[in-house]
């Protein structure tokens, strides 16, 4: 929307796979609270088309530089040429492999407290142990229910600290590894663990690997980067500077694919400020463009 307000010609290459269609509702938007995200999307593009941005659905699966900019071609063999790109493809939650985990991801498997921790409020609550972020996991949704259970699965005891801090807020931990989640009439019941024993549960917690969706960027030079916790891989991301700036001139990224732990709002943000960064190198541009040629012109005379 900012670059098509700055009458930049603005195209959008869209999918239509957007990383948070499983959930029912966006969160934490002021004014658009409880919006289900398709609705949101379409107020979205039909504001930036009024303003004369343009949609393209399809999947970008590679880009290459040119002398006046970048053509980034899609799954079909289309070619489309732009002077600058903004890349802002977001990031695939990669989840634990337990069998119908899957299935009931967005809607009561969830990994954030600030996205669906309210709706969750006061229900069984257990936490997956995949990593070192769990027990923070536990205690951000120990402030939401007073039943929470956090499940090792395939992550070794908590050490004494940590133990005390879940003891003394009455969180109970489980071992052994869980085998299967178990639904009952299109609700998550529980979880079944290799032992047999099922562990009742109203919603399952769980930690994503959040990997990038920034495959086609590798024929520009531009490569992602792993951020770590305690030595453990949370996900991957494209290295951008804070206007969204990537290692690779006249390529920015914003949202999802460059911040992990952004939501709606603040990957909103991010595009607005990628795309006042973006017209302003373009400013510069054109400002250099028109002196050559006055200059040009000047010396033709």
């Amino acid at each position: 929307m900012a670059l098509a307000r700055a009458r930049r010609r603005v195209l959008v290459i869209d999918d239509g796979a957007p990383r948070n269609a499983p959930a029912g509702h966006v969160h934490n938007f002021l004014t658009r609270d409880g919006t289900p995200p398709a609705d949101l999307y379409a107020l979205g593009r039909a504001e930036v088309a009024s303003y004369g941005g343009e949609f393209m659905a399809g999947a970008v699966t590679g880009a290459v530089r040119e002398e006046e900019g970048f053509t980034v071609t899609l799954a079909d063999g289309v070619g489309v040429r732009g002077r600058r790109l903004l890349v802002t493809t977001g990031l695939v939650d990669e989840l634990p492999d337990v069998p119908g985990l899957a299935e009931r991801w967005g809607r009561d498997v969830l990994h954030c407290p600030y996205c669906h921790g309210w709706e969750v409020r006061d229900q069984a609550i257990g936490v997956l142990a995949t990593g070192p972020v769990a027990v923070h996991q536990a205690l951000l949704f120990r402030q939401l229910s007073d039943d929470v259970t956090l499940l090792l699965h395939t992550s070794p005891a908590p050490g004494p600290d940590e133990a005390e801090q879940l003891a003394a807020r009455g969180i109970v931990c489980v071992e052994g590894e869980v085998a299967a989640v178990q639904v009952a009439d299109d609700r998550l019941s529980g979880v079944r663990l290799r032992s047999g024993a099922v562990v009742p549960l109203q919603a399952l917690v769980v930690a994503p690997r959040f990997t990038a969706r920034a495959d086609f960027l590798g024929s520009l030079g531009l490569e992602t980067a792993e951020l770590q916790t305690g030595g453990h891989v949370l996900g991957s991301y494209v290295p951008a500077d804070p206007m969204g700036a990537t290692a690779v001139p006249g390529v920015w990224a914003a949202g999802n694919v460059t911040d992990l732990k952004a939501q709606v709002i603040p990957a909103a943000a991010g595009g607005l400020t990628a795309a006042a960064a973006v017209n302003a190198d373009l400013v510069g541009e054109d400002a250099r463009i028109a002196v050559g040629r006055a200059r040009a012109l000047a010396g033709a005379r």
